[in-house]
């Protein structure tokens, strides 16, 4: 209902100003719908903005499509407050399965996150990237975009000719039980401390660089099969997140079959590229002074280059390239743009991310100074037992565990997401556990108590009477969900779901203590009842975009 609605008073505007796209946003504490589109034709009609508010108002009270909305003028602003007929349909869509699913659309689009080294775990700095990525893929597929995941695999770059030096000359084999990022790790760090005592061995890791980007059948075979067991490890840690991709692309493939080669020719022929031992690109025009290398003095080609030519596939594969990555890789991200726009082909919308700490301190992998994803995970799961069984002593101990690492993944992931891209945060363990206030917990807490609301009320016959303000406040909430999931695409900022859902735990919350619902009767039983099935939908479908299970119990 929100959508039309939006869309049926924007069209009132648009006809009766002539402008084509009118100013109308959520209209906040003080209206359903609000616009300020007095201040535009101020400009061109020379008038005052509040004079022009109150006659536009009076045309729009004049429209039949606006017959069930009141509209008020407040100074140079528009408002407009919907009725009845508003929160009924509402109620009456969001008790439905897969509320907030938007029209299916043509426009194919590929995202790219995560794509870590595969030369030790995953940590909390790398799951930040995962979360993002991840509920944007959730947040398109049910805006209605068919989507492809995707994480570009580094399997030929000088980390992991370390690796395979490492597992070429040292002490190698796995231990019990030891995950394979874990593994793949250990003997990283530990090649690492012999190159710092031994700088010689610098000169042997290069030659595998070059050796592989030759295509030594030997060569290859021994990278692939460290970084394969790497991303097995990988795997795991994505799939307890509730993540996962639709492809993995190897950088090697571009050079395999010819691409990097293909894209370099074509950078030759622009005045921008030059050759004094190594190959760059000048792109000062862009406003971009470091030097953009694609080709090393020795002949081989760098990140960059391949990197150039995995976006010129996806951009011909696909209708909108979408990257998630750190901000350290800014200007990366701009020199690529830049140098993709001198070549004319799409370029990606990069969403970049600050970085997310513990207080524990630093995350390095080559020093082994880190707190992976995996013993986060670990951490949180057992903070969240004992928070379980505190809560639950009637649970046996199994159903407490099971409850215990949804919990943990929701703290996880909400408290990550919750903060928007552009802002640094820490991981606060408290917090994220916190079932009483802004928590992912807290959210699955509110879908519970419906879940057991509706569970002790059995059948009812859905109504759609409400009068008391939280009901009707928390009924308009439900209605903005398609709304905010709309803007989250179209922005790609994915927290905007997050403080959603929050927001709709709060006013479920609000609503449950002022309001009676298994004590109360009649039509206002049912109707109450019809209000917290649309808010335990909500709730769900809010929750799976995020990434998180919506439980029944807790």
């Amino acid at each position: 209902m929100y959508l039309e609605t939006f869309e049926t008073i924007r069209q009132a505007l648009a006809a009766a100003t002539g402008i084509e796209h009118p100013p109308l946003a959520d209209g906040g504490a003080h209206a359903d719908f609000a616009s300020t589109i007095a201040f535009d034709l101020a400009k061109e009609l020379k008038r005052p903005p509040v004079q022009i508010a109150v006659e536009l108002a009076e045309t729009l009270a004049g429209d039949s499509s606006l017959q069930t909305i009141r509209i008020e003028t407040r100074g140079p602003y528009i408002n407009f407050h919907t009725g009845d007929d508003f929160v009924r349909g509402t109620l009456s869509q969001a008790i439905l399965p897969g509320y907030g699913n938007l029209p299916v659309k043509p426009e194919r689009i590929v995202l790219e996150h995560t794509s870590a080294n595969p030369n030790g775990p995953l940590h909390v700095g790398h799951i930040r990237n995962t979360i993002i990525g991840d509920t944007l893929v959730r947040s398109f597929r049910k805006a209605g975009y068919p989507v492809e995941v995707q994480y570009y695999v580094n399997d030929m770059g000088r980390q992991i000719a370390i690796v395979v030096w490492g597992f070429t000359h040292l002490d190698s084999a796995p231990r019990e039980s030891e995950k394979g990022d874990h593994h793949v790790a250990r003997v990283y760090i530990a090649a690492n401390r012999e190159m710092e005592a031994d700088p010689a061995i610098v000169s042997e890791v290069d030659r595998f660089m070059q050796k592989v980007e030759k295509g030594d059948a030997e060569t290859v075979s021994l990278f692939r099969k460290v970084v394969s067991e790497c991303l097995d490890g990988f795997r795991e840690t994505l799939s307890l997140l509730h993540a996962r991709h639709d492809r993995f692309v190897w950088e090697s493939d571009f050079i395999r079959n010819g691409d990097t080669s293909r894209v370099i020719d074509r950078l030759k022929r622009q005045d921008e590229c030059h050759q004094d031992g190594t190959l760059w690109i000048d792109l000062s025009a862009a406003g971009i002074e470091k030097e953009y290398v694609l080709r090393r003095s020795d002949g081989t080609t760098v990140y960059a280059a391949r990197d150039l030519a995995y976006h010129i596939w996806k951009g011909r594969n696909f209708d909108r390239v979408i990257d998630v990555l750190g901000a350290d890789h800014k200007l990366i991200g701009s020199q690529l743009i830049a140098t993709l726009k001198l070549l004319g082909e799409r370029t990606p919308e990069i969403v970049h991310f600050e970085f997310v700490s513990l207080p524990e301190g630093s995350m390095s992998t080559r020093a082994g100074k880190f707190i992976s994803a995996d013993e986060l995970i670990e951490e949180v799961t057992r903070r969240a037992f004992d928070e379980v069984s505190a809560r639950r002593k009637d649970l046996d101990e199994e159903a407490r565990w099971a409850i215990a690492r949804s919990v943990a993944i929701a703290a996880i992931r909400y408290d990550i997401v919750k903060i928007s891209p552009e802002k640094s945060t820490v991981f606060d363990w408290k917090e994220a556990l916190d079932f009483e206030r802004q928590s992912g917990p807290y959210i699955q807490y509110a879908h519970a108590r419906a879940c057991s609301i509706l569970g002790k009320a059995g059948e009812f016959e859905p109504a759609f009477t409400l009068s008391m303000e939280s009901e009707i406040a928390l009924a308009k909430h439900i209605a903005k969900f398609p709304w905010v999931l709309a803007n989250s695409v179209r922005d790609l900022r994915p927290h905007l779901i997050a403080t959603y859902a929050r927001e709709l735990a709060d006013l479920f919350n609000v609503f449950y203590q002022f309001e009676p619902v298994l004590k109360s009767e009649g039509e206002t039983k049912n109707s109450r009842l019809t209000l917290v099935l649309a808010t335990k939908n909500t709730l769900k479908e809010a929750l799976e975009t995020l990434g998180i299970e919506a439980l029944a119990t807790m």
